[in-house]
């Protein structure tokens, strides 16, 4: 990508960002207009889910989700390539271990991680992504005053369009998630870093080897729901500035300002919320039933009025000005969502919340995993330090789970508490905290 066109990118966007409510608004229109229409001329699965519609009454344009898209991928996508092929291309540089390079010379492929359902494939035009330094630079909330930006970026796989934010002065070292913290201080060290990006478990577990590295001014979140005991621990530890990119396979959807707010990216994703009657959720404070996100840019796989999966609140306006919605909190999927008796119904019970009365029984627990077979029942399994008082712990949590379920009127709930052996959750792996066996009601 040329300077030139890199230093309009990067003001374009911010000055998207400065815009009003209707400027942004009227943007919107235009895009999702001429993203539907290109959708119908060229995929074939859009053309025919389309058939018939208003295609100006967005709202009512029928949505997708990850199984129709894999099902129908060969149809979806507008470059015509079948996904036997790129999976096949996928999956051979996951067992190389080698993620850079193009399929036929243009084409980004990754392949999701797999927590929303079965793996998925992702499929951008290298024109997108050699365009995405100046989208990081304008908006990851990363300090224009850190440059030149030396990052060690941890995720469990990389990719090229990953690579493709390079540029002379964003250099990034790929450090894979299981990768011994050891290693990890010693790549960072290696190169000079000053920016260290990872999953919030990760951090969490490179929190004790801080302060071997002194050169570290930031830190960025992504890949998991950063919980707010998780993220003063982090920041404890390192002593630094820690914001949180929200990055999903669907697209860049919110990143943080320089006022510490997370805000949507509205020029780059078009972002629904509905609550369960699918009315428009838009006040404050309020989780979704469903969000539905449509990728603005990505041409080559469109994504339009995708069902993400995610439960997020709206936030209140940002004093730093932007238009821009701000999210309150990522809740985390649907699926991580328990239900619970109320008297003749069931209730959603958040998992930020459960995480809370967890955490507040004792502050030796380093991980947990709740599972819910049915309504009535709950295990929660800890990992504590083998000198714990595993006894006591196991009593605490459970009490604080029967007294605050009774406190909302939850219940009754059975609450069953152990302790996991060394070991039981892998270290670096992404956490899969809350498992509901049955289907939401």
């Amino acid at each position: 990508m040329g300077l030139l066109r890199g230093l309009r990118d990067f003001a374009d966007l911010k000055r998207h960002a400065r815009w009003q409510k209707e400027r942004l608004a009227a943007y919107q229109r235009n895009e999702l207009s001429a993203l539907v229409r290109f959708a119908v001329e060229n995929s074939p699965l859009y053309r025919e889910l389309y058939a018939g519609r208003d295609l100006d009454d967005f709202a009512a344009l029928p949505s997708i989700d990850k199984q129709l898209m894999m099902e129908r991928f060969d149809d979806l996508n507008t470059a015509g390539l079948p996904a036997d092929d790129l999976m096949e291309f996928a999956l051979a540089q996951e067992r190389s271990g080698d993620f850079s390079g193009y399929f036929d010379g243009r084409w980004v492929v990754g392949l999701s991680s797999g927590t929303s359902g079965g793996r998925g494939l992702v499929l951008t035009d290298r024109q997108v992504t050699e365009r995405l330094p100046s989208v990081f630079a304008a908006r990851s909330g990363v300090p224009l005053s850190l440059l030149p930006w030396r990052i060690v970026f941890m995720l469990r796989v990389f990719s090229q369009g990953f690579a493709d934010i390079a540029s002379p002065l964003v250099s990034i070292t790929y450090v894979p998630t299981m990768t011994d913290p050891t290693e990890v201080v010693r790549r960072a060290r290696e190169q000079r870093a000053n920016i260290l990006t990872a999953p919030p478990s990760v951090l969490r577990l490179l929190a004790p080897y801080a302060d071997q590295l002194p050169r570290v001014q930031l830190l960025v979140s992504y890949a998991e729901v950063l919980d707010d005991h998780v993220a003063a621990e982090i920041r404890a530890a390192f002593g630094v500035p820690l914001i949180q990119i929200y990055q999903a396979s669907e697209g860049a959807i919110a990143c943080t300002c320089a006022h510490g707010n997370l805000h949507i990216n509205e020029d780059l994703v078009y972002v629904e919320l509905l609550d369960a009657d699918g009315a428009p959720v838009t006040e404050p404070g309020v989780p979704c039933s469903e969000m539905l996100v449509t990728n603005l840019y990505n041409r080559a796989q469109p994504l339009i009025r995708y069902r993400m999966g995610d439960v997020i609140t709206l936030g209140e306006p940002c004093s730093c000005g932007s238009a821009f919605r701000t999210i309150g909190r990522i809740i985390g999927r649907r699926d991580d969502v328990l239900w619970v008796p109320c008297g003749d119904k069931l209730k959603p019970l958040f998992p930020d919340l459960a995480c809370r009365w967890i955490i507040a029984a004792s502050g030796e627990i380093a991980e947990y995993r709740v599972e819910q077979h049915s309504p009535d029942a709950l295990s929660i399994a800890l990992q504590l330090p083998e000198d714990a008082d595993r006894a006591a712990i196991e009593a605490d949590v459970c009490d604080a789970f029967r007294e605050r379920l009774a406190e909302l009127g939850l219940g009754p709930v059975e609450v069953s508490v152990s302790t996991l052996e060394p070991g039981a959750i892998t270290v670096g792996a992404k956490p899969k905290r809350f498992v509901r066996h049955f289907s939401q009601p």
